[in-house]
């Protein structure tokens, strides 16, 4: 060492120890930041900061405006021109992917922490994740046997179902402002989507089936995410298996028979998983956005977009 130390100099000597003082003290702060952001996440209430300072509400609803445009286009496709004519055993296989890259994400301590079971009772997941099986299904089903224009024109009535749930659940009004407001942008997407409409009747039925569930699933959401501290992923973990549940039972009432004699090569199979990770992708969007923002300001930026998509 005393051969390097002649041949390095003393001015040397001072750059390199500086160096490596300048490296220790931003290898603690990392470690500082990483154990930071570790301990917030242990809590329900430092996950749901991390989350408003990561994913602010424009940030979020533009995530989920990109990914509601993908999927629906993916979606269609699987059940159009790839022929996988099973909606709910689609949407089964969406969620079933969501888990599984939750369970993952749990192995490796990225997922939030949950709020004490005493706040949220087991009921309230129960009903959400029942709820959430009939508006994703139906939602499919309705893609699958109508016009992406007639299933535009069905979202238009999860809206004002919204505001009037509610205003009877929880007496909740708004403004006649926004009243009018909601009744323009429904109009413009009515006008942007009426040349697009193929009517059949069992279509219809589905696609106002589906409104209902639609509406409640998002006030849901919502309530616990803005009264509760939940954050989206620690909901999607705690609610999906009662979906996978329910989509199970709702298979034989609403598919066809068949789903066994379908062709999985890899380029339907590739097409399908496309879809299912589309899938995950939307529901942590949408969630994301109803945590971050009132549920009437998300749908009524959401439907303005809508006439953009249209």
């Amino acid at each position: 060492m005393g051969l390097v130390d002649s041949l390095l100099g003393k001015d040397a000597r001072k750059f390199l120890k500086r160096k490596d003082s300048d490296a220790a003290e931003a290898g603690r702060a990392l470690e500082e930041l990483r154990s930071s952001l570790y301990n917030e996440l242990k809590t329900s209430e430092g996950a749901k900061r991390q989350q408003q300072r990561f994913c602010g509400p424009v940030v979020a609803m533009s995530f989920n405006f990109v990914v509601a445009v993908g999927i629906i286009l993916a979606n269609k496709l699987v059940m159009g021109r790839v022929g996988f004519n099973f909606p709910i055993f689609l949407t089964l296989i969406h969620y079933t992917v969501a888990w599984i890259l939750l369970a993952f994400f749990k192995s490796l301590s990225l997922l939030p922490m949950s709020p004490p079971s005493k706040t949220t009772p087991f009921s309230s997941l129960f009903s959400l994740g029942a709820v959430m099986a009939f508006a994703s299904g139906l939602a499919n089903t309705s893609l699958k046997h109508n016009s992406v224009g007639f299933y535009q024109m069905a979202k238009i009535a999860v809206t004002p179902t919204i505001v009037l749930a509610e205003f009877v659940l929880f007496k909740k009004t708004i403004s006649s402002t926004k009243v009018m407001a909601l009744a323009v942008v429904s109009l413009g997407v009515a006008i942007a989507t009426v040349t697009d409409l193929e009517f059949n009747l069992f279509g219809a039925l589905v696609a106002v089936a589906w409104i209902i569930p639609s509406a409640i699933n998002k006030i849901l959401w919502s309530n616990l995410q803005q009264q509760a501290n939940w954050t989206a992923l620690a909901l999607m973990w705690k609610t999906t298996p009662f979906t996978v549940f329910f989509l199970l039972a709702l298979m034989p009432w609403l598919d066809p028979p068949g789903v066994l004699l379908f062709k999985w090569d890899l380029t339907n199979s590739s097409a399908i998983l496309i879809s299912a990770l589309l899938g995950f992708l939307l529901q942590w969007s949408g969630a994301l956005a109803l945590g971050l923002v009132f549920l009437f300001s998300c749908f009524g930026w959401k439907f303005s977009l809508e006439v953009i998509k249209c």
